[in-house]
């Protein structure tokens, strides 16, 4: 699957759900349980946190607060804004990190990778909708953008129980991309079957 670019401390930059889905298929986890990123042990509370009260390393700690200076100075740095929500995505502080990304997208709406990071936010806040809505924009920028459609499917399938839509969803994305696999390997194809067990 596609990978967003590598943030400053070397990390790769992802903007899929996949793992927790490809667990939950082949070892049956409930799907109320869901690990994002490539991250274990997150936080399913909702309340907003800073990155203080989260234990954030230091130096990350220190990445947010040169970027949130940053985008006070220079609130029209799109740049800026993107890396500031994306280190607030990787801190697991999805409010912050959805407004990040709004001030981005208010300033550059053409970015489907930042869409797809937000909905991947909305979903952390339980607002499957808006997640759903994010990732749409995202195929509407890119009708290739196979994370969007990947995460729309997981969305479809764990948080708003429509199998049959998360199905057509992974067969649009097989259209764009037969090969399409997970990071572990299991291809879609056969998560789609899967799926499709009755």
């Amino acid at each position: 699957m596609a990978k967003r670019k590598k943030t400053e401390n070397g990390k790769v930059k992802t903007s899929t759900l996949i793992v927790a889905v490809v667990i939950s298929f082949i070892v049956g986890i409930p799907s109320g349980i869901f690990i994002n990123k490539y991250k274990t042990g997150i936080n399913l509370s909702i309340k907003p946190e800073s990155a203080s009260e989260k234990n954030i390393p230091s130096d990350i700690s220190g990445q947010i607060a040169e970027h949130e200076k940053s985008v006070s100075v220079n609130p029209d740095n799109v740049e800026a804004w993107i890396h500031l929500g994306d280190l607030y995505f990787d801190s697991d502080i999805p409010e912050k990190s959805v407004a990040a990304y709004e001030k981005a997208l208010a300033l550059n709406p053409a970015n489907a990778d930042v869409w797809t990071d937000m909905g991947v936010m909305y979903r952390r806040l339980n607002k499957f909708e808006k997640a759903i809505e994010c990732f749409d924009k995202a195929v509407s920028i890119n009708p290739k953008h196979e994370v969007s459609r990947f995460n729309k499917g997981i969305v479809l399938v764990h948080n708003l129980n429509s199998k049959q839509e998360a199905i057509r969803v992974w067969e649009e994305l097989l259209e764009v991309n037969p090969l399409a696999k997970a990071p572990d390997g299991l291809s879609v194809d056969e998560m789609l079957k899967q799926l499709k067990q009755p």
